[in-house]
């Protein structure tokens, strides 16, 4: 053998000779004075029953362990107090412990502990340094008994009957104030009476946890206020909601807690309860975002009961019996900047007995949604009192149901894509909320919502509006494509349609003075029908006249039926009315008209005005109203009841109504009227005018024939106290006007027409006054009498266009029946009268004076006495005409 290797032979003999001999004196040292150099050197007195260190390898066993801190109160070191069955440590840094202080180990095995653990004052955010961190790379600890608390003594973390085992165990107070309070990357365990307090508000308990197989199963959690609801307003003031939260059992798989994220390949929560107390305080917004991400396999809740109580005591939400499943659900730095802030494959969720109150109080029977559909059943909304200025609504559901396309986020603004809605039996009644000042739009958060059909089927619902209300009965309805679009401006929305289809039965609609109805209505884009059409007063004529301020009419109208084609938009905001062919059968309408309150002092536009101030662009090719009946009724103050007009046999025909909004549409109105007049005599009337024209011009034409004078008494006799009999043979009129008046010609051709002037209690008639007025009226006109101008017919303007109209044909009757100007007619009346009276005052003096001569007068002689009484006697005997121009 060579020198060089007997020589290396030797010295590695002799090192592993010094090596065992340091060995067993290190042991040796260790067993008798290592207590006391801990004593001396640490925070700490330890004690034990044996102790076997391996120096090569850093192996500690120990039995029989008892430590407690030699200083309880320094709190910038972790105490420790309790004993240790069995202390095994693996690779332990014995350098590290003797010369900086700090405990690291790669493997800790305690055999039934028995600890109270103290955890260090947190971390120091001067110097950003930690005081006396205890490393493990993993842990194992048998049958034991831990208590954690923090510096201030008060309870952090408990646990008995504690079987662990984990890799890569960190725990320190700071990762508690990061919500994780513990981060390992494997784990095993088992336990009971498991309790944690994070913060001074709650604690969280679980009777018995325990894995296997990865799977980790956790019974009767609970989280615990540790204040009653009074004491958390009264010590948080800024805190908006108190929780309290049990679960019967939760079964985790496969979880990883590492840094600041949580994974679970599975969640199932059995009978979960959750109690939220509300506060008034204003939400403070939290700057610095949730620092942690969960991620979840597949989320399960079954029987769950929610409970979100209002700060006054009342439920703002109950629900009961909630399931839910949620696959691939994923909480992170991406999804918390949405608006929606977690993201997920796809959900089943279910429950029943949901209650939210608001304004309102919803109740759903059962609910059902997934990520492609969703039923509601049993649904009722009903006021809440306690809240009654806003829109109410009292509502009863059988079902809502829905099935959706695609729905998402973009740019924190909502896509939905609907493919349809069904919305089966609402009853009830919507109220419309006070009127509000209307403010700014504020900025859209949907982007667009899209729905392929809604039907809402066998409904009665009514909308009420300042007590007006608007009733649908048997309602049902289909809206195809419809569409609620975001304006390119962000404010606002515009709303599009495709094509709908709405029918109803007993539809009613109840104003101040009127309740209107209509039997069965039919709507689409395309047609409309109204069968048997009713308006009808409210109050009687004596009230509505009390009621009003100023003149208005009154009506009473019913038609069987109303049709009309063509197309229209009644929902978007460019709203249209274009209609090929409307009609009006059957209408019976009844105008009345009171002069008893004071003149509406409005402006009264004509009617190419009226329709050119229209905001909907309207076009009605052909209007026909046929075989109707229109009542005219008018009182005065001195009227003996209403004067009444009656167009019977109506039929009306309209062509090119609009309102001059739509290009290449003609804008001059036709309407052509045949009627019988009184129901007596046929009239016919052409009328025309442009609404585009600004000058209002209009022309107006008609004919009557054959018209017995008596006809017309039902109108005259009661306020004018004036009859007539006779025959019209035919009347003509044609005018041109315009807002200022009218002129025209006018020619009326009668036969035998007398008049006569009746008492203000239309029972007697004037003779006298009847006498002078057929002297001055024409009683025949002739065979072939000459038009009369009717010029210069000025126009109130705060009366209608038949206020003109009929100033018109007065003019052109004063002109023809008696050919000269009423008010000479009235002064001639005026000055026989008073001739009348001078010549009974002269018989009068002239009786005196036969009776009673003066005494100083010479007597006269007989013969002139004879002369003045057969004056007189002539005068009684005869009757003179009075001279006529």
């Amino acid at each position: 053998m060579k020198k060089w290797v007997k020589r290396l032979l030797i010295g590695l003999g002799i090192l592993l000779v010094v090596f065992l001999l340091a060995n067993l004196g290190l042991n040796i040292w260790l067993k008798t004075q290592l207590p006391n150099y801990i004593k001396n050197n640490t925070e700490y007195k330890v004690s034990y029953k044996s102790l076997d260190v391996d120096l090569g390898s850093g192996n500690i066993l120990a039995t029989g362990i008892t430590v407690n801190s030699k200083n309880p109160q320094n709190i910038n070191v972790i105490g420790l107090q309790g004993t240790i069955d069995t202390l095994s440590i693996s690779r332990f840094g014995i350098y590290d412990a003797v010369f900086n202080k700090q405990i690291r180990s790669s493997d800790l095995l305690l055999g039934s502990p028995n600890l109270n653990v103290i955890l260090a004052k947190p971390i120091d955010n001067k110097t950003g340094k930690k005081r006396n961190p205890v490393l493990f790379e993993n842990i194992r600890i048998n049958n034991g008994r831990i208590n954690i608390f923090k510096h201030t003594k008060q309870k952090f973390l408990s646990v008995q009957q504690l079987d662990l085992y984990v890799e890569n165990l960190q725990m320190t107070e700071e990762s508690v104030e990061n919500k994780l309070p513990v981060v390992f990357d494997k784990y095993t365990i088992r336990g009971k009476n498991f309790f944690f307090r994070p913060n001074t508000i709650y604690a969280l308990t679980i009777n018995t946890i325990k894995t296997s197989n990865g799977q980790m199963s956790v019974e009767d959690f609970r989280l615990i206020p540790l204040l009653d609801f009074n004491q958390f307003k009264r010590f948080y003031p800024k805190k908006t909601k108190l929780f309290q939260f049990t679960i019967q059992k939760m079964d985790f798989k496969d979880v990883v807690l590492k840094r600041n994220a949580v994974s679970l390949a599975n969640a199932d929560f059995q009978n979960p309860n959750l109690l939220v107390y509300t506060t008034n305080a204003v939400p403070v917004k939290i700057e610095k975002p949730l620092n942690f991400e969960l991620n979840l396999e597949d989320v399960t809740l079954n029987n769950a009961t929610i409970q979100v109580l209002k700060p006054d005591g009342n439920n703002l939400f109950f629900a009961k019996k909630l399931s839910l499943e949620v696959n691939k659900l994923r909480f992170d730095k991406e999804t918390r900047e949405e608006i929606v802030p977690v993201s997920y494959k796809s959900f089943q969720f279910s429950g029943k007995d949901i209650l939210y109150s608001s304004h309102q109080n919803f109740t759903i029977g059962t609910v059902a949604l997934n990520t492609k559909s969703g039923e509601f059943r049993n649904i009722s909304v009903v006021p809440n009192p306690s809240d009654p200025g806003k829109r109410s609504m009292n509502l009863t559901a059988n079902a809502v149901a829905f099935n959706i396309n695609k729905w998402e986020f973009v740019n924190k603004k909502l896509n939905l894509d609907i493919k349809d809605v069904l919305v089966d039996h609402v009853n009830g009644i919507i109220k419309a909320g006070e009127l509000k000042t209307k403010k700014a739009p504020k900025e859209n958060k949907i982007n667009s919502i899209l729905v392929g059909k809604i039907l809402l089927k066998n409904s009665n619902i009514t909308y009420d509006k300042e007590n007006q209300p608007l009733t649908f009965n048997a309602l049902n309805a289909t809206v195809n494509q419809f569409q609620y679009i975001s304006k390119a401006n962000n404010r606002g929305h515009d709303i599009k349609i495709k094509n709908y289809f709405l029918t109803t039965k007993n539809f009613a609609y109840k104003t101040r003075f009127y309740n209107m109805t209509v039997g069965f209505l039919k709507l689409d884009k395309n047609k409309i029908q109204i069968d048997n059409f009713a308006m009808k007063p409210l109050i009687s004529r004596a009230q509505f006249i009390k009621m009003i301020p100023v003149e208005s009419d009154l009506y009473d109208i019913k038609a069987n039926q109303i049709t009309a084609d063509g197309t229209w938009d009644l929902f978007s905001q460019n709203k249209l009315i274009n209609a090929s062919n409307m009609v009006i059968q059957s209408a019976d309408a009844n105008i009345f008209r009171s002069k008893i309150p004071d003149d509406d002092p409005k402006e009264k536009p004509l009617y190419s005005r009226m329709l050119r101030s229209l905001k909907i662009p309207m076009f009605i090719n052909n209007l026909d109203l046929k075989n109707s009946v229109l009542v005219y009724e008018e009182d005065t103050p001195e009227s003996a009841g209403p004067g009444k007009l009656t167009f019977g046999n109506f039929n009306m025909n309209v062509k090119n109504l609009n309102s001059a909004k739509i290009k290449g549409k003609p804008t001059r109105v036709d309407i052509k009227i045949n009627c019988s007049f009184m129901n007596l005599a046929p009239l016919s009337v052409n009328w025309n005018f442009d609404v585009a024209d600004q000058r209002d011009v209009f022309n107006i034409s008609g004919r009557t024939v054959n018209l017995p004078a008596p006809g017309i008494n039902p109108f005259i006799r009661p306020y004018l106290h004036v009859t007539a009999t006779g025959t019209i043979q035919e009347m003509l009129f044609n005018f041109r006007g315009n807002p200022a008046g009218l002129n025209g010609r006018f020619n009326l051709r009668h036969k035998d027409l007398k008049v006569a002037i009746l008492d203000k209690n239309n029972q007697t008639k004037k003779g006298v006054l009847t006498a002078i007025a057929n002297l001055l009226v024409k009683s025949d006109s002739g065979k072939l009498p000459q038009d009369v101008i009717v010029e210069d017919v000025q126009r109130d303007p705060t009366k209608s266009f038949f206020n003109l109209f009929w100033k018109g044909i007065e003019q052109g009757l004063k002109k023809t029946l008696i050919g000269i100007n009423i008010d000479k007619t009235k002064k001639t009346v005026q000055n026989t009268v008073s001739a009348v009276k001078e010549v009974k005052q002269s018989v009068k003096e002239l009786k005196n004076e036969i009776k009673s001569p003066e005494k100083n007068t010479a007597p006269k002689p007989a013969q002139e006495n004879k002369e003045k009484k057969g004056f007189l006697k002539n005068v009684f005997k005869k009757k003179e005409k009075p001279e006529t121009e």
